[in-house]
């Protein structure tokens, strides 16, 4: 398996990573005490997150890739 590692203080190389962790500040702002948090609360941002169409995935959802069947005859 070929691994990629960004370089440190370069976020521009770790899109995705960073266009999430912006989706997620919608929901907890910067500086938000998460000993605040419920569980609950973080499950339903993480719904949220999970069933919103993706760019980068086609403009699907990430439940809609995870949750696909491989191609038949495939090796996953």
């Amino acid at each position: 398996m070929e691994l990629y590692f960004a370089d440190p203080g370069r976020p521009y190389q770790r899109g995705t990573n960073e266009n999430t962790n912006g989706l997620i500040c919608q929901y907890f702002p910067k500086g938000t005490d998460f000993r605040d948090i419920s569980h609950y609360q973080v499950r339903e941002m993480e719904k949220l997150l999970n069933i919103r169409p993706r760019a980068c995935l086609g403009f699907r959802t990430s439940a809609e890739v995870f949750f696909e069947e491989p191609p038949p005859g495939s090796c996953i």
